[in-house]
């Protein structure tokens, strides 16, 4: 344990490493932060510093001489899925608010991201490490709001980017989280990524093979591995939206799985849904003060199927075992965590309109402050619910936001 001598000394050196970036261009040291201002769940104490860097290069030069320091740092874009201990913390806050935006032809020939094709060999996508040339590509700076870059891309005509309209957060965090709704996942756009490599200081483009996709989650989920500055994207420029795989909106569109539609049209409808469980941000409705999905959906060994069915017949009826959803996914079946939640007994607005922190009341997936929720407040709602729905079905939930000071 550090002495308090010692403690005051690392204070007064990180204090020196502070201000010493304030003369770093295009670097702003923000007086008085809190987290709780900074996060979609409105959550979280007093950084040591906030330092906001509107260029890649500013964000480069603090993160940098802050690792080089030995300062705690928190890289934070959006601050849509996180979950932050109250009080004083001891990390430096490198806020990234780079928000470029350009496009380009994709040169001919140029590899593709090697899309995987969960839709199967006439859903119209790409198959799995097949490239694909040709294209629009988007290059947005880590920054830039997402939902704005998605608006953007559907506003010119180019489709790709449409099923992921209305999810909070910034353009830098959806490759780290493999960001995925109604079908799509940011895998199957991304062209490359731009990054900072904390370990070598190296500054530099890479392809989607070196992030280790997968289902919402990368090598740089829970890591400090490196910080994503800039990040390109491939477009359709003929107007057509990706395969609409998702069965609620297809059917809301009206076509059949796998086909293409209009991605302005696809855009309105998936805000259309998303606000209609809560999914949207809105400063006037606490049922959006959430950090989106709490919880991923589970993946079990088809050999452990037929045992969750049989607890879900046990608790429920055969009949809602026999209506659970099921999907077939790498490594296994995909359950919903969000019917499992609700089959436990934790419907929405769980567990009262009096709590701090509930569920929200249109999404049971959802975890919202009702304005004056803790850290401990949200933690002890979740841990309810996934030891409620491992006790119910012997499923396990895992929790999708990324923990600062505290743990569920």
């Amino acid at each position: 344990m550090l002495s308090p001598s010692s403690d005051r000394r690392a204070a007064d050196h990180a204090d020196d490493v502070i201000r010493g970036l304030s003369s770093v261009a295009d670097l702003l040291v923000v007086p008085d932060p809190r987290l709780a201002d900074l996060t979609t769940l409105r959550i979280g104490g007093r950084p040591r510093a906030l330092l906001e860097c509107a260029t890649a290069e500013a964000v480069t030069a603090a993160v940098g001489a802050l690792d080089a320091a030995g300062v705690p740092v928190l890289v934070l874009g959006g601050g849509s899925n996180l979950v932050v201990a109250g009080g004083d913390l001891d990390v430096v806050v490198v806020a990234v608010r780079n928000s470029e935006v350009g496009y380009r032809e994709a040169d001919p020939g140029e590899a593709g991201p090697g899309q995987a094709n969960p839709g199967g060999a006439d859903s119209g996508g790409t198959g799995p490490g097949e490239s694909v040339s040709g294209g629009i590509i988007v290059r947005a700076g880590a920054g830039l709001n997402w939902d704005d870059l998605v608006a953007d891309t559907v506003g010119r005509g180019y489709g790709g980017l449409e099923c992921l309209s209305g999810i909070p957060g910034s353009v830098g965090a959806t490759p780290v989280q493999n960001v995925g709704a109604y079908g799509v996942e940011v895998a199957q756009v991304l062209h490359r990524v731009r990054w900072y490599d904390r370990g070598t200081g190296t500054d530099e483009w890479v392809l989607p093979a070196a992030l280790g996709l997968s289902y919402r989650t990368s090598v740089l989920k829970n890591s400090d591995r490196a910080v994503v500055l800039e990040v390109e994207f491939r477009l359709d420029p003929a107007g057509r939206s990706e395969p609409i795989r998702y069965a609620e909106l297809a059917g809301r569109l009206g076509v059949a799985p796998g086909e293409r539609a209009d991605p302005a049209l696809v855009r309105r409808t998936v805000l259309e849904l998303r606000r209609g469980k809560g999914m949207v941000l809105d400063d006037d409705d606490e049922d959006t003060w959430s950090a989106g999905s709490f919880f991923t959906n589970p993946v079990v060994r088809e050999d452990e199927l037929p045992t969750v069915r049989s607890r879900v017949t046990d608790r429920l009826g055969a009949e809602q075992a026999a209506q659970m959803p099921a999907f077939a996914a790498a490594g296994g079946v995909k359950l919903s965590a969000g019917w499992l939640i609700e089959r436990a007994g934790f419907g929405k607005g769980h567990p009262s309109s009096s709590s701090p922190a509930r569920l929200s009341t249109k999404h049971t997936l959802a975890l919202t402050n009702r304005g004056s929720a803790t850290a401990d407040d949200v933690i002890a709602l979740a841990r309810e619910v996934r030891d409620g729905v491992r006790e119910a079905f012997g499923v396990e939930l895992h929790p999708e936001p990324v923990w600062v000071g505290c743990s569920i």
